[in-house]
């Protein structure tokens, strides 16, 4: 038993210094990599010490706890020996391993070759399965956000749907990597999914097909003459370029006198860049800055000179799905007074991971800071709240067709030169929109109304017409 003791620590304390001696390249964001103090690993230091342990100094504090070191060996013999079904060591070590990151935080992981491999393909924009962005809640998994024209959109599945069964099987205290792999599966083939919605009192079922989802991360469009939309899906690295290439095929179709940017249900991705679509309208200045125990986890993030809307007003829709990058986004523009925030308070993700390799094949996911809006805001468990709350909801006109002046036999007739104001109903793509995303709609009808505001001028007083006095009596 002793010397299994001693083998078991021996390992730990070897990957430990190991770890400590690695310098990597962040996959997931562009915060830096923190550097481990190597642990001492000599035969000396395995000998269990007594009881009475003296207080810790300063050399001790980056030193191992052998005492529970030696429960961790006790507690591996037990299951090694004991367990009804043999399982290899190997397998029982990635087990422990798993388990000390996943008791961290929902965002911390190890991954598996398989695991690392989709994480790059997904920050590169282009990964199979269901295309759902998903978190824990409690004991099952929640979608955080389906992701623009992916099958899990085609399906009906909402941000904030949580997920009950995969395949009939409950996903209850399943960890996250677990329930990545029942939903992979051939393109073309479907998975059943019993989901619970908030609002409704019995579960549904939904069935998926997977496909290969290709995320277009940027598309843009003219909501009317001189009005433009940007909607982000996620940030992978080249969302930045390709966020400028949407606005300069604007550009080229006149001038923009305002702007909405949609980040809902945009679940994040590369911290990079989140910092370099808000460089595209702030004119300098402070996007976000990051703290974390490290001193290299430490980053302040800036936007260079120039705002490629000249000032143009521009309104960010958000809600609940709205995570990560997104949040960084909103707060950054909302902070310096850049954009109006509309829409629902956003998810709260204000933590930045960082991908460590420990192996060849194999990487640690780890949370190595949170970060801070340019007001020094921590957007943690918190979110982004709106400056302007508007729900989602289905809106229909109440109002039918009404008499007017006009209508009535011998009416007098307009003086156009006298009204030259426009009279004209609204347009029928406005009026879907209006029917179709209410949030939307509000958001381009306040850039609207600040440009009618700000160009018309208080019109003078008109002057009295001068009258003459009466005749006086004699």
């Amino acid at each position: 038993m002793r010397s299994l003791i001693f083998v078991v620590t021996t390992i730990l304390l070897t990957a430990y210094a190991a770890i400590g001696h690695t310098q990597t390249t962040d996959t997931v964001s562009d915060a830096p990599n923190p550097v481990f103090e190597a642990a001492d690993s000599s035969p000396e230091s395995l000998e269990p010490k007594p009881e009475t342990a003296k207080p810790a100094t300063e050399a001790d504090k980056g030193a191992l706890p052998l005492a529970e070191l030696q429960t961790f060996a006790d507690v591996f013999h037990q299951i090694r020996s004991g367990y009804v079904e043999e399982i290899d060591d190997s397998k029982l070590f990635e087990f422990a391993v798993r388990g000390m990151l996943e008791g961290l935080d929902p965002h911390s992981a190890y991954l598996t070759k398989e695991d690392y491999s989709d994480l790059q393909t997904t920050t590169e924009g282009e990964f199979s399965g269901l295309g759902i962005e998903i978190g824990r809640r409690g004991s099952y998994i929640e979608i955080i956000a389906p992701i623009d024209g992916s099958p899990a959109v085609a399906a009906g599945l909402q941000a904030g749907d949580v997920i009950l069964k995969l395949d009939g099987e409950s996903v209850k205290g399943m960890t996250i990597d677990e329930a990545v792999q029942l939903m992979r599966g051939p393109i073309g083939t479907p998975i059943d999914l019993e989901i619970g919605r908030p609002g409704t009192s019995e579960p549904l079922e939904v069935t998926v097909v997977r496909d290969t989802i290709k995320v277009a991360s940027v598309r843009s469009r003219l909501l009317a003459p001189d009005y433009g939309y940007l909607r982000i899906a996620q940030f992978g690295r080249p969302t930045g370029d390709e966020a400028g290439a949407a606005l300069d095929k604007l550009f080229a179709q006149g001038e923009l006198k305002g702007l909405v940017i949609d980040l809902r249900n945009n679940p994040g991705g590369v911290l990079g860049a989140s910092v370099a679509v808000s460089d595209l309208f702030m004119d300098g200045g402070l996007v976000v800055y990051t703290e974390g125990r490290h001193p290299k986890s430490q980053e302040r993030f800036e936007a260079t000179s120039g705002d490629r809307l000249g000032g143009a007003p521009i309104v960010v829709l958000i809600n609940g799905g709205s995570a990560s990058a997104s949040e960084i986004v909103a707060g950054a523009l909302q902070d310096v007074g850049r954009a109006v925030i509309m829409g629902t308070r956003s998810f709260g993700k204000g933590s930045v991971q960082t991908v460590l390799p420990v192996s060849e094949t194999r990487a640690v996911k780890l949370t190595t800071a949170r970060y801070f809006t340019p007001a020094g805001r921590s957007i943690q468990a918190e979110g982004i709240v709106p400056d302007i709350v508007v729900e989602r909801a289905r809106v229909t006109s109440m109002e039918g067709r009404q008499i007017k002046e006009s209508d009535l036999k011998g009416s007098l007739n307009s003086n156009a030169d006298a009204n030259p104001q426009d009279a004209g109903s609204e347009s029928e793509s406005l009026a879907n929109l209006r029917e179709n995303d209410n949030q939307l709609y509000e958001a381009f009808t306040l850039l609207r109304g600040v440009n009618l505001l700000a160009q018309r001028k208080p019109m003078e007083a008109a002057k009295p017409a001068k009258i003459d006095p009466p005749p006086a009596q004699l």
